[in-house]
């Protein structure tokens, strides 16, 4: 089941209350390649994905995401998508021991769907801190060149965040290709990508993300993002996907 995608199962979750203690706490320090860079405790000690702790308390971000909404999302929403993605791995090696890739499509599908969705939320989480911090260093200045100044960007990135069509993400990325910033949207995360490249920056809009405090508002919410935007984890993000490039 898709986890997060309509509201029924949204507020069905939040009428059972908070969750319990996230499975990140077995997380033993090791860590997953996303994009450019190496999360910490993402995997346990038998290898397999596992949800890693947010890197600040709950209610840390208040008021622009209530604890609630965050224990939710996180212990919820973000857990789901590394069950998932560990027992479809479970199922592809079961396929390829059996030689039946009758499901072939189907496991696909769901590599990339709960995949995209572990990666993603794991940026997604580094990408806000409590203050929020300020656009500076090796990515302020490539913002500069391929945008022309700091204030485009952001109101680029702004503008596609909030004009996603139906649920998604706004993305800003490098693209080693050709050596760019880009801001790209993600209406699907394992759809509309630009191949290679390295998110730095991910806003999460799919309605379980912020309804409970915004409701439909999703340019409100937007807004409060950016006052709480993680500048210094993209800042870095950029300057290790460069120095890869």
């Amino acid at each position: 089941m898709r986890n997060g995608t309509d509201r029924r199962s949204f507020m069905k979750a939040l009428g059972m209350g908070t969750a319990a203690a996230a499975m990140g706490t077995r997380a033993v320090g090791s860590s997953v390649a996303v994009g450019a860079g190496r999360l910490s405790g993402a995997t346990d000690r038998d290898g397999k994905y596992a949800l890693p702790r947010l890197p600040y308390a709950y209610d840390a971000l208040e008021p622009f995401l209530a604890s609630q909404t965050l224990t939710l999302h996180h212990d919820k929403h973000h857990q789901g998508y590394v069950k998932g993605l560990n027992a479809t791995l479970d199922k592809l090696a079961a396929a390829r021991q059996a030689g039946n890739y009758s499901t072939i499509k189907h496991l696909s599908r769901d590599l990339a769907f709960h995949g995209s969705g572990h990666v993603l939320h794991a940026i997604y989480w580094r990408s806000m801190t409590p203050g929020g911090s300020r656009l500076k260093g090796a990515l302020a200045d490539a913002v500069r060149r391929d945008f022309g100044s700091q204030e485009a960007f952001v109101q680029q990135f702004a503008a596609a965040t909030r004009a996603v069509e139906g649920s998604g993400w706004g993305v800003a990325a490098y693209e080693p290709m050709g050596g760019k910033v880009l801001v790209l949207q993600a209406e699907k995360h394992q759809n509309l990508t630009v191949w290679g490249v390295v998110p730095l920056l991910v806003c999460d809009v799919w309605e379980h993300a912020y309804y409970l405090d915004y409701q439909n508002r999703r340019a409100e919410y937007v807004d409060g993002f950016l006052k709480v935007a993680n500048w210094s984890f993209a800042n870095q993000r950029y300057i290790e996907a460069t120095a890869q490039a």
